[in-house]
């Protein structure tokens, strides 16, 4: 076996290098790399090529089209921008990998910005290797091994050389033989060959012969095979050949879709030291650079949210990562999300009206706006310029409010909720009634004179999504949003301020806009992101509303709440989901992951575990008298109550006091207590309550439900028996006592009624059956003297019972005729009686 091996070196390797070169060669696999050729008029048309032919007549170093544009999605798709000058009849190159290929050709956009034409664009489509081979005329497969290289030789001219020694000949077979040579057995190759003039040769096969195909067909035959083996390495590269035709330098412009990874969003949220301030928020996006080419100077756009985005083949793997969260050594506490409001505390919001000199105005109008933009409620301003509105639900609102001789003032952004009453002051500037100032909500008033105008969005301007095509064909950019100066100055400020300081002026490098359902981080300046690397860039960097909270909820298994931030995105900007850091007392205090939260929005998120505190819950239930009884259609109700009754109780061993959200459960016909504590939120799932518990102290808090349970009778099946249990049990009160006595006395006088058709009806059968027997005991009768006295005694009994019948069957009418009455009379006591009573 071992010669057999060095054989194969021999015979094999002077070919297989070329093909080993061939697959050494250089190979980017860069998606989005380019280069230009000029070509001729008549090149510019050009159908499939595989593989490439250049049909160039020049070559040129022309213009590139280096990526200028990069939106990221969180689909896991990436858009990319290419655009650069061409010169004449040029074609430009862009080289992407097999898995990038099927989405550019789902995507891929071209246009010659200068009034040139696009005159073709081609691309390399290899057939799959096995077909490729399948052309040969060697039956050789991809995982050719040596033997099955002869066999697919066998009938070939061979020239085997030992030396000076030459064996010529068609190989005939390759076989193994055992041969015994110097008392040690050895397996070796016999190549037998057939010579042109029919002499039969066997030829050992050691490292010493070479073997070469003199048959030149059969030669080139492996060659090519050899080729297509090596060109299976650069079956990862795709080169898209866009041809042009025009005159003189014109702008080209190039787009596509192309799978990414996904970008990641990671906070900061740094909680005051100082009472009266608000906690900061520091949002930074990671965005990874796989494509294989470096983006240089580009502009960058993070779009949150996942347009719908497919491959027909799955070729390439999924970018998704699996979130790798540790667990604390301290508690064994799995990170989560927490779900949004559905209902929010019912509140009110208040202010005064006054002039830029502090006067109030009395009489101006103010009108308040629902989130849906419907009018949520409008008042007038009293003598004191004062304004209230109450029982508003949890939501983001917007006020106006105007007067004569003022300006109008719009203010936006009033994020209400949490059962608490808000206060919003509103300052009017002396002008026209149809000028407007627009402003954004602030606890402690408005001035409006140090306010600019909000700035509108329509999807499909050249401002949205970090500027559109319209821009681009313009040749030049779109308006878009304004570049800022970035972070330095931010930086700068650490080594003369504190900390702290240096937190509160850094400003993000990305600018947020809304797209419809999506929502846009634009990044302010361009970046340069080299290929393979990841950046960390700053997208967020505002001041929101946050309470500290302690969550308990039963099914966390432990007594230990949850420590969480009552969380409001008070800015304009969507948070994209993502983990987040909480920093207090400038050191790390926990961090958790949050699912996305628009701008108003209020959510919960929690970061560590309260070990100061503890809850415990205990319940018990009942099932109450009968409350409520409705008599409707000849149906009785009775409607009582289960009543469940939880009580939580809430120790707070530490020093400091504690608001503690307790979240009991949601559960489907049941209903809180009017009379009780409303909560502060209501979600799908739970009801949220805040307790206060002081400093090393105890506090309970109650929830009692109720469910109803009902019991249904029919009135035409009640007894007197089960009227009799109602009354004893309390479930009817003495009207509806009196009201049913009625009705069963009247279906007593159906039954007495009925009880007499029956016994007229026996009476009547009685006879009938007397009849009979009188009839034929006469028929036996002879005509005696006897007998004939006999039949006229029974011809007189036939008589009078005819006579009773007649007076049996008026009755029998009659009487059918009263209960007829009855049951109707009877049936519309049930019928009419209608009554909704409590008891």
């Amino acid at each position: 076996m071992i010669k057999h091996r060095r054989w194969m070196c021999v015979f094999v390797l002077p070919v297989f290098a070329a093909a080993i070169a061939v697959a050494a060669a250089p190979n980017d696999n860069k998606p989005a790399s380019t280069s230009t050729k000029k070509t001729s008029t008549s090149s510019a048309r050009r159908g499939p090529i595989a593989p490439p032919v250049v049909t160039a007549q020049a070559e040129s170093s022309g213009g590139n089209l280096p990526v200028r544009r990069v939106v990221l999605y969180k689909s896991g798709v990436g858009f990319f921008e290419h655009q650069g000058q061409v010169d004449g009849n040029e074609t430009v190159d862009i080289n992407f990998t097999s898995g990038q290929l099927n989405d550019v050709l789902q995507s891929l956009t071209v246009l010659d910005l200068s009034g040139g034409r696009i005159t073709g664009v081609d691309y390399n489509s290899d057939a799959p290797l096995a077909q490729r081979l399948g052309t040969l005329s060697l039956p050789l497969a991809e995982d050719t091994n040596i033997e099955n290289f002869y066999s697919a030789l066998r009938g070939v001219r061979l020239e085997m050389r030992d030396g000076t020694n030459v064996v010529t000949g068609r190989l005939l077979s390759v076989e193994r033989k055992t041969r015994v040579s110097g008392g040690n057995t050895l397996e070796v190759d016999l190549a037998t060959l057939v010579s042109d003039s029919g002499e039969v040769r066997s030829v050992e096969i050691t490292p010493a012969v070479s073997v070469q195909v003199a048959d030149r067909d059969a030669s080139q035959e492996v060659n090519r095979y050899l080729s297509l083996l090596a060109s299976v390495r650069q079956e990862e590269m795709r080169r898209m050949t866009i041809a042009t035709a025009g005159s003189g330098e014109r702008s080209l412009y190039v787009s596509y879709i192309s799978e990414v990874p996904i970008w990641k969003t990671t906070y900061r949220i740094v909680l005051p030291s100082k009472s009266g301030e608000e906690p900061l928020l520091q949002g930074w996006a990671i965005v990874d650079n796989t494509v294989g080419e470096d983006w240089d100077n580009v502009e960058l756009s993070l779009v949150s949210g996942a347009p719908q985005s497919f491959i027909q083949q799955l070729s390439q793997p999924y970018y998704a990562r699996r979130p790798v969260v540790p667990l604390p050594q301290l508690a064994q506490l799995m990170p989560q999300t927490h779900e949004g409001a559905m209902l929010g505390g019912v509140t009110s919001l208040s202010g005064v009206v006054t002039d830029e000199s502090g006067a109030v105005i009395p009489g101006a109008s103010v009108t308040l706006l629902s989130p849906s933009g419907q009018t949520a409620g409008s008042v007038v301003t009293d003598s004191a310029g004062y304004y209230q509105f109450g029982d508003l639900p949890a939501g983001n609102y917007q006020l106006q409010a105007n007067a004569r001789g003022f300006q109008a003032t719009n203010v936006q952004g009033l994020s209400l909720g949490g059962g608490r009453a808000a206060t919003q002051d509103m300052r009017l500037q002396v002008g026209t009634e149809s000028q407007t100032v627009t402003v954004s909500a602030s606890t402690n008033g408005i001035e409006t004179d140090s306010v600019s105008a909000s700035r509108s969005r329509s999807l499909g301007s050249s401002a949205e999504l970090g500027g559109s095509l319209g821009g681009v064909l313009g040749n030049g950019r779109g308006d878009g949003v304004g570049y800022a100066t970035g972070t330095g100055s931010a930086y700068a400020m650490a080594g003369t301020g504190t900390i702290s300081a240096a937190r509160q002026q850094m400003s993000s490098a990305a600018e947020g806009s809304d797209l419809g359902d999506l929502f846009e981080y634009k990044l302010k300046d361009r970046v340069t992101i080299h290929k393979n690397e990841s950046a960390l860039v700053p997208i967020i960097q505002t001041h929101v509303e946050a309470e500290k909270v302690s969550l308990w909820n039963q099914s966390l298994g432990s007594e230990r709440p949850l420590r969480a931030l009552w969380l409001t995105n008070s800015s304009n900007d969507t948070l994209d989901g993502g983990s987040f850091s909480v920093l207090e007392d400038e050191t790390f205090a926990g961090e958790g992951i949050t699912d996305p939260i628009k701008p108003g929005e209020k959510r919960i998120i929690s970061y560590a575990t309260d070990l100061g505190v503890r809850v415990d819950r205990s319940n018990w239930n009942e099932v109450d008298r009968v409350n409520k009884v409705r008599i409707l259609h000849g149906l009785m109700t009775q409607t009582s109550e289960q009543r469940t009754t939880t009580t939580y109780t809430i120790r707070n061993d530490d020093t400091t006091g504690r608001t503690v959200l307790i979240e009991h459960p949601v559960r489907v016909g049941w209903s809180l207590n009017p009379n009780d504590a409303k909560p502060d939120e209501t979600t799908s799932n739970v009801y949220r309550f805040r307790v206060s518990v002081g400093a090393k102290g105890t506090a309970t808090f109650t929830v009692r439900e109720a469910s109803p349970v009902q019991s249904q009778y029919a009135l035409t099946n009640l007894t007197s028996d089960e009227v009799a249990l109602f009354v004893r049990q309390k479930s009817i009160n003495p009207e509806i006592e009196a009201a049913l006595r009625k009705i069963l006395a009247q279906k007593d006088l159906v039954s007495q009624l009925a009880g007499q058709i029956s016994d007229n009806d026996d009476a009547t059968q009685k006879i009938f059956d007397d009849q009979a027997r009188l009839r034929e005991n006469m028929k036996a009768l002879k005509g005696t003297p006897e007998e004939r006295a006999l039949t006229q005694r029974y011809t007189q009994q036939l008589s009078d019972q005819e006579n009773q019948l007649d007076t049996l069957k008026k009755q029998a009418a009659d009487l059918q005729d009263k209960q007829d009455a009855a049951q109707k009379q009877l049936d519309e006591m049930i019928e009419s009686l209608s009554m909704d009573a409590d008891i």
